[in-house]
């Protein structure tokens, strides 16, 4: 299979359009199930009715793993945005609907968000043992359920076809806290793009009756889980200033 040019790439995998299908193809360091794993979340997501593209195939590319799925035709809410920044509010609320609708799912089966965190922030390189044992102490103090939490929303990864919006990506999908999984989507714009953090959270709050306070309760542990994926656009400086304020 000759895939040619990425058409996108990410810290796990490049992605390719080849015959009207969708290739992503993973980093040759990640542990081997790493394809597989993700699979079962995405298809367990489709499942359970969302819109999520349907996997074709899990298959090896090249000598990487790889999954086969559908290409849904459309254009980011993220791009989208960017050319329309006066719709704001309503991308936002798109978005924002299709979070609650994965917040109302129950995944028992998946793995658990506090196993997730816990071990980032153990392998979170730049945090001292001080730091790690405050944020862990906070970890046992929060309240988790089993509600499926997609761990990288954003407007980037989420595609509109026409009318209706598909989720994309579920490489870091858990069973856990959607209060925490809003945090994440608010850390990430506040990291990327600041303009729209306040807006999104406000929006969230509003339509499901959580509280700010209640989503910012997992900030430092969600930018403490966030030092250990060390992406190259971001500062760590920005997450060593909200772990600092809770743990100092």
């Amino acid at each position: 299979m000759i895939l040619g040019i990425p058409i996108a790439h990410g810290n796990t995998a490049k992605i390719y359009h080849h015959d009207n299908q969708i290739i992503k193809v993973f980093h040759e360091h990640l542990p081997k199930e790493e394809a597989r794993h993700e699979a079962i979340k995405q298809e367990f997501a489709y499942t359970s009715g969302l819109p999520v593209p349907r996997v074709v195939d899990i298959t090896e590319v090249q000598g990487r793993q790889a999954i086969i799925m559908e290409q849904i035709q459309g254009k980011t809410l993220g791009e989208l945005l960017l050319k329309n920044r006066d719709d704001v509010e309503y991308y936002l609320t798109l978005s924002v609907d299709v979070q609650q609708k994965i917040h109302q799912i129950e995944a028992v089966s998946f793995t658990p968000m506090k196993a997730k965190l816990k071990s980032k922030i153990l392998s979170a390189q730049r945090l001292t043992d001080k730091q790690k044992q405050k944020l862990l102490d906070q970890l046992d103090q929060m309240a988790f359920d089993n509600k499926l939490c997609h761990g990288d929303f954003h407007l980037f990864n989420l595609i509109l076809s026409g009318e209706k919006v598909y989720i994309i990506d579920w490489v870091d999908s858990s069973s856990g806290n959607r209060c925490a999984d809003v945090c994440r989507t608010y850390l990430l714009y506040t990291l990327h793009f600041n303009e729209i953090a306040e807006h999104y959270l406000t929006l969230y709050c509003e339509k499901s009756g959580l509280t700010r306070n209640e989503v910012l309760e997992c900030e430092p542990i969600i930018a403490g889980a966030r030092m250990a994926e060390i992406v190259p656009t971001e500062n760590p400086d920005s997450l060593l200033e909200i772990i600092r304020r809770h743990t100092d």
